[in-house]
């Protein structure tokens, strides 16, 4: 997006938000995996590699993980911008337990947006424990949620600004955009010279499509 050519090139096409995948006129939103192979026309097996149930096992972990590192944070680096980003420590705290609460609102019949998952720190919110205290209300909730719901299939069409997708793919999105971003809080916390209170070992990403980098470049 720091491209002037690039954000150009989005607006001739009429995407807007990133990744996307064009060619000529034509143009994906590169979010579903089964979307960019279906636009390149490759014969390759896409979606979940875990069921419904594996990635809200998983997300649970990483929200539980997040609701007790994020509040080792001192609140003096709380208004710090994170590497690469114009994005706050405080932010980016927001933003791991809103991901999750996000879709359980979509879910429940919202449009997922990108305002959806950033709507903006409430004023209420300015510590790092204040954050602690809303990732623990999100994980107590996304327990429920899943304990009450009746199909679990993960075949439920849901609306996103890039498709209808299943609420399968789009937990698959959910899960492993969360846990990228405790990936980052982890090593925010290491730049800090603070010991994490738990952590996680490679087994919790396995079989996730997590980016390589734990930052963009």
């Amino acid at each position: 997006m720091a491209d002037p050519d690039g954000v150009a090139e989005l607006k001739r096409l009429g995407a807007r938000s990133i990744p996307v995948l064009s060619r000529g006129d034509d143009w994906v939103f590169a979010q579903n995996i089964g979307h960019v192979v279906k636009f390149l026309g490759l014969n390759e097996a896409t979606g979940p590699v875990l069921s419904p149930e594996q990635l809200v096992r998983r997300l649970s972990l990483f929200v539980d993980t997040a609701s007790k590192i994020v509040p080792q944070m001192p609140d003096a680096l709380m208004s710090k911008e994170v590497p690469n980003r114009p994005r706050t420590y405080r932010v980016l705290g927001h933003h791991i337990f809103r991901i999750p609460e996000g879709m359980m609102m979509v879910a429940g019949g919202a449009t997922l947006t990108n305002d959806l998952l950033m709507p903006g720190v409430p004023e209420a919110m300015q510590t790092s424990a204040d954050l602690g205290a809303y990732g623990r209300k999100v994980f107590g909730d996304l327990g429920e949620w899943w304990a009450t719901k009746a199909d679990r299939t993960g075949k439920q069409v849901v609306q996103t600004y890039y498709g209808a997708q299943t609420l399968h793919e789009v937990l698959e999105r959910t899960t492993w955009h969360c846990g990228q971003h405790v990936r980052q809080w982890f090593m925010l916390l290491g730049m800090a010279e603070i010991e994490p209170a738990t952590t996680l070992d490679a087994g919790a990403f396995k079989d996730l499509p997590m980016p390589s980098s734990v930052w963009d470049g």
